[in-house]
């Protein structure tokens, strides 16, 4: 089963999302708020599972409406997902993956991981 960590970072609370080998599958942007924090939590639970998926590494790609996973490749040539909300705001990225599959993998993942995972604050 995954968790959600909470963590305290210099500018404010993130969380990560991990899957049950301890691996980071999805990280949060930076809220000033724990609140604000646990509240981008419940939306991953809400959207992730049903989200559709917009592979942008593919020419001609159709858009897909949200939420959403989106692929796409950083400047460095690797493949990355971000997670979209129903408005559209990003609600949580991916780390960079050197194959497509293995990307694939890490939104599947965030699927299976999301909906029962409990959550953890990150003691100091």
């Amino acid at each position: 089963m995954g968790r959600f960590l909470i963590r305290k970072v210099n500018t404010g609370v993130k969380f990560d999302l991990l899957a049950a080998n301890g691996e980071s599958v999805l990280s949060s942007e930076v809220y000033l708020t724990e609140a604000a924090c646990r509240n981008g939590i419940v939306s991953i639970v809400k959207n992730a599972p049903q989200a559709n998926v917009e592979d942008q590494t593919l020419e001609n790609s159709e858009k897909a409406a949200c939420p959403k996973f989106e692929i796409y490749t950083d400047r460095g040539g690797k493949y990355r997902f971000r997670l979209k909300a129903r408005n559209g705001a990003i609600i949580g990225v991916s780390e960079g993956y050197r194959a497509k599959a293995n990307c694939e993998n890490g939104i599947a993942s965030v699927r299976r991981n999301s909906e029962e995972a409990q959550i953890d604050e990150e003691q100091p």
